[in-house]
């Protein structure tokens, strides 16, 4: 594709974002991380703000993309027009149309993720909602974690294909998204991770050879990646972790 592939999303934190910025990343297309560009080049949060006040489609919120005449939100639907444009998309329809579904439940395992710190509302500080977190993160450590975890291993294992990825023979935007839930999750709850990852291998084999796919590699070296922060969705809060 010739045209330029131009991603809005907050410049400080990895969030949603990361999720459409690993399959750019992983197929070395051109393009723009815009709001983390300087003013001068037509970037920065507020050339973002303007761009969702004046769009014809307006999204929600960031994540949005603008390739051409499309503007597209949410970070699901973003990784899978991005893999489907750049060959990381399964190429059999009834993969396509599984993968898509396999990145929406992608994204409702990280808002899940996200309100174990957030449980009340997102108006709040974690602090003014701090005993709801605790309960809420227990719950999700030991039921939702395991629960999503799980589902990943299975899709792995009965994939027709026999390949070790997620859907297809190769791997595919669906499996990048697996790898930022794994590499978050280790970030927000390493004891628990450390605790159950043995009973997922499969899903722990699509991340480490996401991990060192060459050009995911060279991301994850890079300053491109913003490092975990407690301003994301995965936060490192050791009270909300647990064996």
């Amino acid at each position: 594709m010739k045209d330029r592939f131009d991603l809005y999303y907050w410049p400080e934190i990895q969030g949603r974002g990361e999720f459409p910025r690993l399959v750019l990343e992983g197929a070395e297309a051109p393009y723009r991380d815009v709001a983390r560009l300087p003013a001068s080049d037509g970037g920065g949060a507020e050339a973002m703000m303007r761009m969702m006040d004046q769009a014809d489609r307006p999204p929600f919120a960031p994540p949005f993309l603008v390739h051409g005449a499309v503007t597209l939100s949410q970070a699901a639907p973003i990784s899978a027009y991005c893999g489907e444009s750049l060959g990381l998309a399964p190429t059999a329809e009834a993969d396509r149309l599984f993968a898509r579904a396999v990145a929406q439940t992608t994204a409702d395992f990280v808002g899940e993720a996200h309100d174990t710190h957030h449980p009340v509302g997102t108006s709040l500080y974690y602090e003014e909602q701090m005993d709801e977190a605790l309960r809420r993160a227990r719950e999700f450590r030991h039921q939702r974690m395991t629960k999503f975890l799980a589902w990943y291993e299975r899709v792995a294992k009965v994939n027709p294909a026999r390949s070790g990825w997620l859907v297809g023979e190769r791997m595919t935007y669906a499996d990048l998204g697996l790898f930022q839930v794994v590499e978050g999750l280790r970030h927000a709850f390493p004891r628990r991770m450390a605790r159950i990852e043995a009973n997922v291998p499969a899903a722990i084999e699509i991340h480490d050879r996401v991990a060192a796919h060459p050009p995911i590699a060279r991301y994850l070296a890079s300053p491109r990646r913003i490092p975990f922060n407690e301003s994301g969705i995965f936060r490192a809060y050791p009270e909300l972790d647990g064996a």
